[in-house]
């Protein structure tokens, strides 16, 4: 009976004992997830930091204080009112991005660095628009979100926190400064309408002048050689007239010379006198009559004379 106790006693002796080693390997042993940090300390004091893995912590010396996630976090920065330089309150939201870089500082250089840094963001951010006028806060959001971010930057740098980026979500201006503002900018297209409509007007005046100028200078010129090619005609035709008069007397000349000639010429004086006498009598009502006008004879006579006496000069 009494070994049967002990026995039993001794087997749950065992329980108890493997229970226990078991609740401690649990207690003890750590497992860290990829992009986590978990801080050590050994009777309250810092100890080390576990990286991703499996790690064995001393039983009741070294305990898992703070775990921290390696990855980049997004804290949303709620929305709060700015008075930009021209007095004009704004109301202005955004978000913060930042990672843990160093786990140790992190746990014990602030109690709670992303409620520290979104403070110190909403405060940086009223600095910044209180820089600017309304109208360029809209413009100037890119400065504004690299200005917040070296200023956050240099503050959590002692908490092992990177700041990465800030991007502000809206900015909600009062409804009379929409209104307003709504105002300047129909005003402003309504100018540009007008001064490229000014702008149009001119620029066809111009063609158009440049035109008429075009068309005078193209008119002028031909109009000059117009003249030209007509002067050109008219001495060519003089020439013409002069060579072929030329030639004629030169082959009157030459006729007179033949046998016969000189009966011919008179022949054709007598004509020419008569019929030149026939057309004057025509023109006119009154007709002075020559006395000799029934002597042809003689006037042919006479042109005869006056033809063998100047006779026109050999041919060049």
């Amino acid at each position: 009976m009494q070994s049967f106790i002990y026995e039993n006693f001794a087997f749950w002796v065992a329980i108890s004992a493997a229970l226990v080693v078991i609740i401690i390997i649990v207690k003890t042993a750590v497992v860290v997830p990829q992009q986590s940090a978990f801080v050590v300390e050994s009777l309250g004091k810092y100890s080390r930091t576990l990286r991703a893995g499996f790690h064995i912590l001393i039983p009741f010396i070294e305990t898992s204080a703070y775990k921290h996630s390696l990855k980049e976090l997004a804290f949303d920065i709620p929305e709060q009112v700015c008075i930009t330089r021209d007095n004009v309150q704004v109301g202005v939201d955004g978000v913060l991005y930042l990672q843990v870089m160093d786990p140790e500082r992190a746990s014990y250089g602030i109690t709670d660095f992303g409620f520290a840094i979104s403070q110190l963001a909403q405060t940086t951010l009223r600095s910044e628009i209180g820089k600017i006028d309304l109208d360029r806060t809209f413009e100037e959001r890119g400065s504004i979100n690299s200005n917040v971010v070296a200023e956050l930057d240099k503050a959590s740098d002692p908490w092992g926190v990177k700041v990465l980026r800030y991007e502000i979500k809206n900015i909600n201006p009062p409804q009379d400064v929409l209104t307003a503002m709504e105002k300047q900018m129909r005003a402003e297209r309504e100018k540009r309408a007008v001064i490229l409509t000014s702008e149009g007007e001119r620029d066809a005046n111009i063609n158009e002048a440049e035109g008429e100028k075009q068309r005078v200078i193209k008119e002028s010129e031909a109009a000059k050689l117009g003249q030209i090619n007509e002067a050109q005609g008219e001495a060519e035709a003089i020439l013409a007239v002069a060579t072929a008069t030329a030639e004629g007397l030169r082959q009157v000349a030459g006729s007179l010379t033949v046998a016969g000639g000189e009966q011919a010429m008179q022949l054709r004086i007598a004509e020419a006198y008569v019929q030149q006498f026939g057309n004057l009598a025509k023109e006119g009502n009154t007709l002075v009559v020559p006395s000799n006008l029934s002597d042809i004879a003689s006037m042919i006579t006479l042109a005869t004379t006056i033809a063998k006496k100047d006779p026109p000069g050999p041919a060049v």
